[in-house]
Formats: C-alpha cells, structure tokens, sequence
C-alpha cells in the first residue's frame, strides 16, 4: 500500500521536522476517524489509490461540515457528492477554500501543497449525447478533477446527428477510458464502442420521455449492447464511471511507469 498522507508523516518523522508525540497525534485516529454517526476510511487512498469520498444526499449540512473538517484534520483532500448548498455552506464555514459545483453538485476540497494532477498521461474523455446529459457529465469530470486527472469532454454528440461523434474519433482513441454519458435510446454508447479500441464505460442517464421509464430504457439498451467492451453503471451515477476510469488510469500509468524505470 501506498499513502502519502502517511510517507509525509513518517519522513518528517526522520528528518526530525516533528517529534515521536507529534506524529503519534496524526496517526492518532488510524486507520479510521470514529465521529460517531461516521466511521471515515482514512486509508483507503493507501489501499485503492483513491481517497474516500462522502454521499452528501440525505446527510443534514452540518454532519457534512463536521465530516469534511475530520478529513482534512487528518490531512485527506474531500469529495463530496450530491451535495446542495446548504451542504456547501456548511463546509465552507469550517473550510473557507472549499469549492462547489451546482451542476454536478460536488463540494472538493484539497490540502495546501497536494499535487492537482496526476501523472503526464493521456486524458480520459467524457462523452455526452446530449445538453440534457450536462449534470452527470459534470459530476463525472468533478470526480476525475478532484483525483488529479486531466479530462476532455466531447458535449452533444448524440446519434441524432452521427457526424459529431464521427469528428473525435482521433481524440476518443487517445484517450485511456471514455465514458459515454446518455439517455433516450441510450445508443450512443454502442456506436463509440464500435468505433475504437478505448475502453467505454457507458452512464444511462434519467433524460427522456415517458417510455424511457427514468433511464431504465437506457439501462437495459446499454447492458444489451452489440458493441463488445461496454460497461455500464447505474443510472445517472457520474461518479461511479468517474471512479472505475480513474481505477483503470492508475493501473495503466502504473504500467508504464514502471516499465520506464
């Protein structure tokens, strides 16, 4: 496992830049926070390279406030997810620095001095068929940003109108994962698919008329795709695509990082 959080504390241990007392105290609550209505998962970043990231919805402002000022007390970066702006409001009372997305509805907040973005490596591209689809894109490329890596998105190219997928083939195939964010017929996953070798990981989204039945129509027309190498998450879940690409970027950085040394 690997946690920086945790290699920090040990070479400033060291180097002697704090003393034994002191890094008894961050190391105090390991390997998790007990707030009593939350247990935080301070290393999960050191077992999945990823930090832990909190589901605001149906949790009260302040519980969020307290969680997010736990995490960054012990010197975790915070996500949070479907997050309002009382939720919002609420942590920038205790994190003065936090920022919020109202379209994705992401509250993230990061250490002074942690890197913004991960290794040079190429981007994980973000597809959307239509406008409609513009919350759950963002709530997928918020969820990559605040992992550190870099994005690209491709907005309204849905089958509709073939010819705007067909102008970014080049760019999806450079890509590391596309996720393919649509609702409707949900088809547009199935035709990117079939045009390159880049992992797809498809977001049915809510968007649609009655007979889209809130996304189980693009759900079920995704997990049915004649495309091979389409994964599908559940509907309108952004962060889950974000979170299985981000995996999926590790491990090949990873790869080639260690094949270079």
């Amino acid at each position: 496992m690997r946690d920086p959080n945790l290699r920090r504390i040990l070479e400033r241990l060291q180097d002697g830049s704090i003393s034994i007392e002191e890094a008894a105290a961050l190391l105090e609550h390991w390997p998790y926070l007990d707030l009593g209505t939350a247990k935080l998962d301070v290393q999960r970043r050191a077992r999945k390279g990823l930090p832990e990231v909190v589901f605001c919805g149906s949790k009260e402002p302040e519980q969020v406030g307290e969680i997010f000022a736990a995490l960054a007390g012990a010197g975790q970066p915070a996500l949070g997810t479907r997050a309002s702006e009382r939720h919002y409001e609420a942590v920038r009372k205790r994190l003065p620095d936090a920022s919020y997305d109202p379209v994705g509805r992401l509250v993230t907040w990061r250490p002074a001095g942690a890197p913004e973005q991960a290794p040079d490596g190429p981007p994980i591209a973000i597809v959307s068929a239509g406008s409609s689809d513009e919350p759950v894109v963002r709530e997928a490329a918020g969820t990559l940003e605040a992992f550190g890596f870099p994005v690209r998105i491709v907005r309204d190219a849905g089958v509709a109108g073939l010819q705007r997928i067909l102008s970014h083939v080049d760019e999806l195939e450079e890509a590391l994962v596309v996720i393919v964010v649509a609702g409707m017929d949900g088809a547009l996953p199935s035709v990117v698919a079939g045009l390159v070798s880049t992992p797809v990981i498809a977001v049915p989204t809510s968007v649609g008329y009655g007979a889209a039945f809130g996304g189980l129509s693009a759900l079920l027309a995704m997990l049915n795709a004649c495309a091979g190498g389409v994964m599908v998450v559940n509907i309108d879940n952004g962060f889950g695509a974000a979170y299985a690409a981000a995996h999926i970027a590790r491990k090949f950085l990873a790869n080639i990082e260690s094949r270079g040394r």
